[in-house]
């Protein structure tokens, strides 16, 4: 990886980070046409970091063969020369074989970078974590990596040694609830060396960013780009009253999101996505559609940001 490629990369985690939605189509395959287009509507918006395959796209209720027709998807809407291009950040994960089969594909469909999904295995030890990391960035030496932690038993120290063994690991996605665990772990992990993102997207992003994050991921921007690009520019600014004017506005939809351990985090985007007749509202198990007061109070909180 060349300097300049390196620093294209870190630039993109230091920006809203779009985990785009999956649509379904009324027979249950992912609609393609759908997709492209809600891409080209975040991208025309300003979004230059898409996530495929993220915890909003419904990683884990894809097929093999789904996740890389995501992918390809994906890249092939980044790469279109109207307007400037967009960096391609693509989710993997589950076993180490198949997170390296899908972090292959990914870099032969152009992407930057993978974001390596927590570990779901239920015996995950500091030593293991480490191992199955490196074993996917290794693989895919060209590529950034960015694991993606939700798990508040790892060390700091862990992290800076999976770096020392992949100089790849150029970033972490972090989402563990506690914003004094986080300004302690970055720094002992190294606070300068990693872009640091924060991964429970805006409602957590001006805590985080006073505590050294640059960059946050987003499910609220595939609803309104406007909002979330506004608060990063206050983020940058150092405007935390500004940013948090933006958080009082789309706190209602975020604590629907959040409710009962994110029970319908992906629901509650797809149902305002629909409530603009953007796209169906159809998920697949595990998530569940909502009913119908709350499909009701979704709607009216999306028309409230249009006014």
């Amino acid at each position: 990886m060349t300097h300049a490629a390196h620093e294209g990369l870190r630039a993109a985690l230091a920006d809203v980070v779009a985990i785009p939605v999956t649509p379904f189509a009324q027979d249950g395959s992912i609609d393609l046409v759908t997709h492209r287009d809600l891409l080209r509507r975040l991208v025309a918006a300003g979004v230059r970091t898409l996530t495929p395959n993220g915890n909003t796209g419904e990683f884990y209720a894809l097929t093999p063969q789904e996740r890389r027709a995501v992918t390809e998807a994906t890249a092939e809407v980044a790469g279109e020369e109207a307007g400037e291009r967009a960096v391609v950040l693509v989710g993997v994960g589950h076993d180490v074989a198949t997170a390296v089969a899908d972090a292959r594909h990914a870099r032969a469909c152009g992407a930057g970078m993978v974001m390596v999904h927590q570990p779901a295995h239920p015996y995950v030890s500091r030593t293991g974590w480490v191992d199955y990391h490196r074993a996917i960035a290794e693989a895919v030496p060209e590529l950034g990596v960015v694991p993606y932690l939700r798990d508040a038993r790892l060390p700091g120290e862990r992290l800076a040694e999976l770096a020392d063994l992949c100089p790849n690991v150029i970033g972490v996605k972090y989402a563990v609830p506690d914003a004094a665990r986080f300004a302690g772990f970055a720094r002992d992990a190294g606070l300068e060396r990693f872009v640091w993102v924060a991964g429970l997207a805006e409602p957590y992003a001006p805590a985080y960013f006073s505590a050294g994050a640059t960059g946050f991921t987003s499910g609220l921007v595939n609803v309104a780009p406007r909002l979330s690009l506004g608060m990063l520019r206050a983020l940058r600014d150092g405007d935390y009253p500004a940013a948090m004017r933006v958080w009082e506005r789309i706190r209602r939809f975020e604590e629907l999101r959040a409710a009962d351990r994110s029970a319908d985090n992906v629901t509650v985007v797809k149902e305002a996505l629909a409530s603009l007749d953007l796209c169906r509202r159809d998920v697949r198990p595990p998530s569940s559609p909502l009913p119908p007061h709350t499909r009701t109070e979704v709607a009216r909180i999306v028309a409230g940001w249009a006014a």
